[in-house]
C-alpha cells in the first residue's frame, strides 16, 4: 500500500554524501544483526563514502534512483550496465546494484515505486534482462523480488568484511 506520494529522481553528483550516508545507514540497519560488527565495519568502509559514491555517479554505465516523500528521503537504487555472471540469461543485462528503503518506509510503497522506476529506466538503457543478487538468509527481499517476476537463476559469493556469503542471483526479461 503506498501511503504518500512518491517521487523519485535520478540523483546528482551532488548527492554522494547523501547516497553514502543512506547506503550505510539503510545496509546497516538490514544486515547489521545477522553480522559481526569487525564485518559490518569492513564492509562499510569499502563500500561507502562521500568519494565512493561520486565515482559510482560519475561512472556512465551507472544511474542512481532517490525515492523521497515531501522532501524526505525514503529509499535508493542503483542500476548499472555492465557484465554479467553466466548464469543471467541475456544479451544486455541490467544489474540492480543496490536496492535499499528506510526502515520507517519499508511496506509503505517505496519499494514499489523504486522497482517500478528501476524496471521502466532498464528499458530506457535498453537492456533486455534485469539481475541483481541478494543474500540467501534475506527471505522479505527474495519474497518481494519474486512478487516482482524475479526467478533465480544461480549463485555467488558476497563478501561482507571477512565472512563468505551465500547470494541468490535473481533475473527477469525487461518487458
Amino acid at each position: 500500500m503506498i501511503d504518500a506520494r512518491i517521487d523519485i529522481r535520478i540523483a546528482t553528483p551532488d548527492d554522494a554524501g547523501l547516497l553514502a550516508d543512506l547506503g550505510s545507514r539503510t545496509f546497516g540497519d538490514a544486515f547489521g544483526q545477522q553480522n559481526a560488527e569487525s564485518d559490518m565495519k569492513a564492509y562499510l568502509a569499502s563500500a561507502f563514502g562521500e568519494r565512493i559514491q561520486a565515482e559510482e555517479i560519475a561512472d556512465e554505465r551507472s544511474v542512481f534512483l532517490v525515492a523521497e516523500v515531501a522532501g524526505e528521503t525514503t529509499g535508493y537504487a542503483r542500476l548499472r550496465r555492465s557484465d554479467a555472471p553466466p548464469a543471467i540469461p541475456g544479451q544486455r543485462p541490467i544489474e540492480i546494484v543496490r536496492f535499499y528503503s528506510e526502515q520507517a518506509w519499508i511496506g509503505r510503497g517505496v519499494g514499489p515505486a523504486l522497482m517500478a522506476k528501476c524496471l521502466e529506466l532498464a528499458a530506457s538503457m535498453g537492456g533486455d534482462v534485469v539481475w541483481l543478487s541478494t543474500w540467501d538468509r534475506n527471505a522479505r527481499a527474495l519474497a518481494f523480488y519474486e512478487k516482482w517476476g524475479f526467478m533465480r537463476v544461480g549463485g555467488q559469493q558476497f563478501h561482507v568484511g571477512d565472512d563468505v556469503q551465500s547470494d541468490h542471483l535473481l533475473a527477469r526479461a525487461v518487458d
